[in-house]
């Protein structure tokens, strides 16, 4: 087997990434990680203390590979393109929505993925109470759909699902008329409120 110090940090993450997206998150174990690197499993604490550190280092990697957004004047177009990769990243891998989401929760990680969809929103937004809640809105919106699409996938998968509600890969990824146009209206409703409100709060002045 090999030692700890034969592989790297980015190694485990990596393969821990791979592993999700081969065998998704209820199968992803320390286990099976150490056994897809030829290790002991308790060589790998060598390089994260536990799997949750785990999960929350896959997260960023997750978000890390969001398409870089190409700059736009206006801040609705560019809020809403970054939302749209930070989707598209999490659609990329299995189960991606809810590693994601559950390193949100426990606020270990996958910060990036706020940072970027409240960028366009600071630029018209002073108050930072505001614009924070407006881009978790954003980004659970985000995470809410895409967890939704990725269980009706793997339960389609499956057989469990009515047809008149599953969901094909193709769908997930965007190629057909209808994908990701319910996150895209409600991304929009968002943005559209939070103008309204800044308006309003501009001319009472």
């Amino acid at each position: 087997m090999s030692k700890p110090g034969a592989y790297t940090r980015a190694d485990v993450v990596d393969t821990a990434l791979r592993l999700l997206d081969q065998y998704g998150l209820a199968d992803l174990s320390m286990r099976r990680l150490a056994a897809e690197l030829d290790v002991q499993p308790s060589a790998l604490y060598w390089h994260v203390p536990n799997k949750q550190t785990l999960l929350a280092l896959v997260s960023d990697q997750i978000i890390g590979r969001a398409a870089v957004v190409e700059p736009v004047t206006d801040w609705k177009v560019a809020t809403l393109a970054e939302a749209t990769a930070i989707r598209d990243a999490l659609l990329a891998y299995r189960d991606g929505a809810e590693v994601v989401s559950s390193t949100l929760a426990l606020g270990l990680g996958a910060d990036a993925a706020l940072e970027r969809i409240r960028a366009g929103i600071d630029r018209v937004c002073a108050d930072q109470a505001i614009a924070q809640v407006a881009a978790e809105s954003i980004l659970f919106l985000v995470l809410g759909q895409v967890w939704h699409e990725q269980q009706r996938m793997q339960a389609d998968s499956l057989g469990v699902v009515s047809q008149s509600v599953s969901t094909k890969p193709e769908d997930a990824r965007g190629e057909t008329a209808n994908s990701g146009n319910s996150a895209e209206f409600g991304i929009r409703l968002i943005l559209d409120g939070l103008e309204k409100k800044l308006a309003l709060k501009h001319g009472s002045r």
